[in-house]
Protein backbone atom coordinates (compact mmCIF):
# COMPACT_ATOMS: atom_id res chain seq x y z
CA UNK A 1 0.00 0.00 0.00
CA UNK A 2 1.96 3.23 -1.16
CA UNK A 3 -1.69 5.49 -1.19
CA UNK A 4 -4.19 5.88 0.98
CA UNK A 5 -7.48 5.44 -0.58
CA UNK A 6 -10.73 7.28 0.90
CA UNK A 7 -14.02 7.51 -0.11
CA UNK A 8 -16.81 9.79 0.66
CA UNK A 9 -20.81 9.84 0.10
CA UNK A 10 -21.70 13.23 -1.40
CA UNK A 11 -24.98 12.95 1.11
CA UNK A 12 -24.32 12.04 4.50
CA UNK A 13 -20.77 12.59 4.68
CA UNK A 14 -19.59 8.68 5.72
CA UNK A 15 -16.46 7.99 4.61
CA UNK A 16 -14.92 4.24 4.13
CA UNK A 17 -11.18 3.72 4.06
CA UNK A 18 -9.97 1.31 1.10
CA UNK A 19 -7.29 -1.88 2.52
CA UNK A 20 -7.45 -3.90 -0.38
CA UNK A 21 -8.61 -3.47 -3.94
CA UNK A 22 -10.14 -0.16 -5.96
CA UNK A 23 -13.28 0.58 -4.31
CA UNK A 24 -15.43 1.76 -7.80
CA UNK A 25 -18.11 -0.56 -6.85
CA UNK A 26 -18.97 1.66 -3.50
CA UNK A 27 -22.31 3.14 -2.88
CA UNK A 28 -23.86 4.79 0.20
CA UNK A 29 -27.16 6.63 -0.03
CA UNK A 30 -28.30 5.07 -3.66
CA UNK A 31 -24.93 6.84 -4.94
CA UNK A 32 -21.90 5.93 -5.52
CA UNK A 33 -19.34 7.03 -3.60
CA UNK A 34 -16.56 9.89 -4.69
CA UNK A 35 -12.85 9.27 -4.05
CA UNK A 36 -11.54 11.64 -2.77
CA UNK A 37 -7.66 12.81 -3.97
CA UNK A 38 -5.20 13.98 -0.99
CA UNK A 39 -4.54 17.35 -1.96
CA UNK A 40 -0.89 18.92 -1.43
CA UNK A 41 -1.02 22.88 -1.50
CA UNK A 42 -3.25 25.44 0.91
CA UNK A 43 -4.57 28.04 -0.57
CA UNK A 44 -6.72 28.33 2.21
CA UNK A 45 -7.07 30.75 5.47
CA UNK A 46 -6.93 28.03 8.03
CA UNK A 47 -4.11 25.86 7.28
CA UNK A 48 -4.49 21.70 6.23
CA UNK A 49 -1.32 20.51 4.92
CA UNK A 50 0.69 18.42 7.80
CA UNK A 51 3.71 19.70 8.91
CA UNK A 52 6.68 17.50 10.10
CA UNK A 53 9.02 18.03 12.70
CA UNK A 54 11.52 14.70 12.86
CA UNK A 55 12.83 14.33 16.74
CA UNK A 56 14.98 11.66 16.61
CA UNK A 57 13.32 8.36 15.73
CA UNK A 58 10.11 9.83 15.61
CA UNK A 59 8.13 12.60 13.89
CA UNK A 60 5.75 15.37 15.33
CA UNK A 61 2.50 16.09 12.61
CA UNK A 62 1.26 19.21 13.05
CA UNK A 63 -2.26 20.06 11.03
CA UNK A 64 -0.81 23.60 8.97
CA UNK A 65 1.93 26.05 9.94
CA UNK A 66 -1.00 27.35 12.17
CA UNK A 67 -2.58 25.36 13.83
CA UNK A 68 -6.01 24.04 12.41
CA UNK A 69 -9.22 24.45 14.26
CA UNK A 70 -10.29 22.00 16.30
CA UNK A 71 -14.05 23.30 16.95
CA UNK A 72 -17.21 21.40 16.89
CA UNK A 73 -18.36 21.88 13.13
CA UNK A 74 -14.67 21.94 11.76
CA UNK A 75 -11.55 19.81 12.87
CA UNK A 76 -9.26 17.58 12.14
CA UNK A 77 -10.99 13.91 12.03
CA UNK A 78 -7.51 11.90 11.96
CA UNK A 79 -4.15 12.25 10.54
CA UNK A 80 -2.46 8.47 9.57
CA UNK A 81 0.66 7.54 8.33
CA UNK A 82 1.07 5.10 5.34
CA UNK A 83 4.54 3.45 4.75
CA UNK A 84 5.11 -0.02 3.08
CA UNK A 85 1.77 -2.05 3.68
CA UNK A 86 1.08 -0.15 7.11
CA UNK A 87 -1.30 2.27 8.44
CA UNK A 88 -1.32 4.06 11.25
CA UNK A 89 -4.00 6.34 12.59
CA UNK A 90 -4.43 8.87 15.27
CA UNK A 91 -8.01 9.84 15.45
CA UNK A 92 -8.97 13.18 16.86
CA UNK A 93 -12.07 14.99 18.28
CA UNK A 94 -13.03 18.74 18.87
CA UNK A 95 -10.61 20.07 21.19
CA UNK A 96 -7.72 17.82 20.54
CA UNK A 97 -4.66 19.58 18.72
CA UNK A 98 -4.47 19.30 15.56
CA UNK A 99 -1.47 16.53 15.95
CA UNK A 100 0.52 13.28 15.93
CA UNK A 101 3.47 11.66 16.76
CA UNK A 102 4.66 8.35 14.59
CA UNK A 103 8.01 6.70 14.00
CA UNK A 104 10.46 8.48 11.47
CA UNK A 105 10.49 6.23 8.14
CA UNK A 106 11.73 7.81 5.23
CA UNK A 107 9.50 7.67 2.21
CA UNK A 108 6.14 7.55 4.29
CA UNK A 109 3.34 9.70 3.30
CA UNK A 110 1.11 11.56 6.26
CA UNK A 111 -2.61 11.80 5.70
CA UNK A 112 -5.01 14.12 7.89
CA UNK A 113 -8.85 14.26 6.59
CA UNK A 114 -10.29 17.63 7.79
CA UNK A 115 -14.47 17.13 8.34
CA UNK A 116 -15.07 20.03 5.50
CA UNK A 117 -12.06 20.31 3.66
CA UNK A 118 -11.50 16.64 2.98
CA UNK A 119 -8.18 14.86 2.35
CA UNK A 120 -4.20 16.22 2.69
CA UNK A 121 -1.43 14.93 2.74
CA UNK A 122 2.69 15.50 2.56
CA UNK A 123 5.12 13.10 2.52
CA UNK A 124 8.10 12.21 4.97
CA UNK A 125 11.76 13.24 3.63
Amino acid sequence: MSELKVYKCTICGTTVEILNGNGSSLTCCGQNMVELKANTADAAAEKHVPVIEKEGDKILVKVGEVPHPMDPDHYIVWIAMVSDEKVVKVNLKPGDKPEATFCYVPGATVYAYCNKHNLWKKDVE
